[in-house]
Parts: C-alpha cells; sequence; structure tokens
C-alpha cells in the first residue's frame, strides 16, 4: 500500500465520540484563552466591541457545553432541525454546530 492511498480513502461519515470530545475540547481552550486574553487588554468593560466579543465567546462556550451533553446523550452529530447526520466535515470545522448547513441558514433567516 502506497503512503498516498490513505488520503483516497474515503473518511467516516460520523466522527467517534473521542474525535468529537478533543476537538470541543480545543475549541472550549481555544475560547478560554481568548476571552483571558480580552480580560488582560486592560480595557473598560463598558467597550462596546470588547462586551459584544465576550458576550460572542461566551455564547460559543455554552454551545460547546450543549455539544458535550449531545455526546453524553447520544445525539451528537443528529441536526436537531431535520434529525438527519450533520456531515462529518462540518463537524470537524464546527464540532460545536446543532445544525446541518441548510437548517442552520433556515435558523438564521
Amino acid at each position: 500500500m502506497s503512503l498516498d492511498a490513505s488520503r483516497t480513502e474515503p473518511r467516516p461519515e460520523r466522527l467517534t465520540a473521542h474525535e468529537a470530545r478533543q476537538r470541543l475540547e480545543h475549541a472550549r481552550n481555544t475560547r478560554m484563552t481568548q476571552l483571558q486574553a480580552l480580560d488582560e487588554t486592560g480595557q473598560s468593560a463598558d467597550d462596546q466591541l470588547m462586551s459584544a466579543q465576550k458576550a460572542a465567546i461566551e455564547r460559543v462556550l455554552k454551545e460547546i457545553d450543549e455539544a458535550f451533553a449531545r455526546i453524553d446523550g447520544g445525539t451528537y452529530g443528529t441536526c436537531l432541525g431535520c434529525a438527519k447526520p450533520v456531515p462529518a466535515e462540518r463537524l470537524e470545522i464546527l464540532p460545536y454546530t446543532r445544525y446541518c448547513v441548510a437548517c442552520q441558514r433556515r435558523a438564521a433567516a
């Protein structure tokens, strides 16, 4: 088997619980680092941009916690909108996502 063979093999359609947890931990750690950096800027908490950034990061942290709960409940990777599997590629990019792309578009509209 050549070294290139692994590149042509299809990817699994779903992430394992272990892979999902690793991606979520990485996302959580990144957001926590961002929050810490914002806190260390010394800017006033009244700064509108800083407040908006902190709120967005805190929202993502909540979504990450909810994704951990979905792993524990056995529903991780299933779209909350249509109940179909969320593509693994989407979960690799946004491991805490609740929706497939189509349902996310509908939810955002």
